[in-house]
């Protein structure tokens, strides 16, 4: 039995390893990097930053990330790049949650296996959440010192947030993440592999043409600090989820689950914080649980919860951006979760 149990987590490790690291978290990791390295911490303040503008800062980040096609652990690494680069502790946590729950790759599959009806409250909820995090997150902590780091004396030089040719490498690093799974949303990942290879080629061969090796260096060890924090806890939360998923009895999900009672939605939510699920993986995951007669409250409270928190994602979290802000985020995102779940399955769907 206990063979059998660690086993689960080791394979789930093998599964994860085999299919996200080149694709997914090399990528995303040297995207952090370089939103440290390039992106200019002054002017960012100004778009992003505690000081910006809440309606505006919060949109923006909310609507960007619906076209970041990315999973709770991957989008670690992109939001702490831009967070240590100056944005706001809200904007940062925006797109930590908006991201993995409702990029538009995961909407589209959404759509296609469950129906127009969930994806349209999906993304009402996403955006409804995102708010509330942003500004829980930004109350609790928007006056921390940390972000006074970033700041700069004032100048009345208009400066641009990055440069063309920088902006360009960023662009192409993004392809690099997002062009794998939006070009091979089915098939071999060996095609992924393939489409991966091709765009880190290209991005390599830019970046040494127009860079300095003083500023490559710079990059990659901003990169690196991202992987030594981030990367371990990943695999160690991707093994304890393949252990939990080997214990929890399926035919106990499924009884738990029928109904739209908020503690239907509460049980929904916390298999989702607690679960890994890579981006798009959690739409079939509900269609099966739905057709065993899972209730659309408890199902819209998954589908949100299951790829936008995991147990690698909370202790990634905590480990880079603290233990309190995780222990802030975390509960948050179960209640509006629960919540969300509960009143669509009771009074919309």
């Amino acid at each position: 039995m206990i063979i059998d149990i660690l086993l689960a987590g080791l394979i789930a490790l093998r599964d994860y390893v085999a299919t996200h690291v080149l694709t997914c978290l090399v990528p995303a990791f040297l995207l952090a990097g370089a939103m440290v390295t390039f992106i200019d911490r002054e002017v960012i303040l100004n778009y992003l930053g505690e000081k910006a503008n809440k309606i505006k800062s919060f949109s923006l980040a909310s609507i960007s990330s619906f076209f970041v096609a990315v999973c709770s652990c991957t989008v670690i690494p992109v939001a702490s790049g831009l967070y240590y680069s100056g944005a706001g502790i809200g904007v940062a946590f925006i797109i930590l949650w908006v991201a993995p729950a409702a990029n538009i790759l995961a909407l589209i599959y959404t759509g296609n296996i469950i129906g127009g009806e969930m994806v349209l409250a999906r993304v009402i909820s996403a955006l409804l959440m995102a708010f509330a995090v942003g500004s829980v997150m930004t109350i609790v902590f928007g006056k921390e010192k940390q972000t006074e780091v970033f700041a700069a004396p004032q100048t009345k030089e208009k400066r641009s947030i990055i440069n063309k040719k920088d902006l360009f490498l960023i662009l192409l690093i993004v392809l690099n993440l997002l062009l794998p799974n939006y070009l091979v949303a089915s098939g071999p990942y060996f095609y992924k592999i393939l489409v991966w290879l091709v765009t880190t080629l290209i991005t390599g061969i830019y970046a040494y043409k127009i860079l300095p090796i003083a500023k490559i260096k710079s990059w990659l060890m901003e990169t690196w600090w991202f992987v030594r924090i981030i990367f371990p806890l990943l695999l160690l939360g991707v093994f304890i989820v393949g252990v939990i998923g080997k214990i929890l009895p399926e035919e106990w999900i499924r009884n738990w689950l029928g109904g739209n009672t908020i503690g239907a939605s509460f049980l929904a939510t916390m298999i989702g914080a607690v679960t890994y699920f890579a981006t798009m993986t959690e739409a079939p995951f509900v269609d099966t649980l739905m057709k065993l007669g899972m209730g659309k409250g408890p199902a819209l409270a998954l589908l949100l919860t299951g790829p936008g928190l995991s147990l690698p994602n909370w202790l990634a979290i905590a480990k880079v951006f603290g233990i309190k802000k995780a222990l802030v985020y975390v509960p948050t995102i179960v209640v509006l979760g629960t919540l969300v779940g509960w009143f669509w399955g009771n009074f919309i769907f």
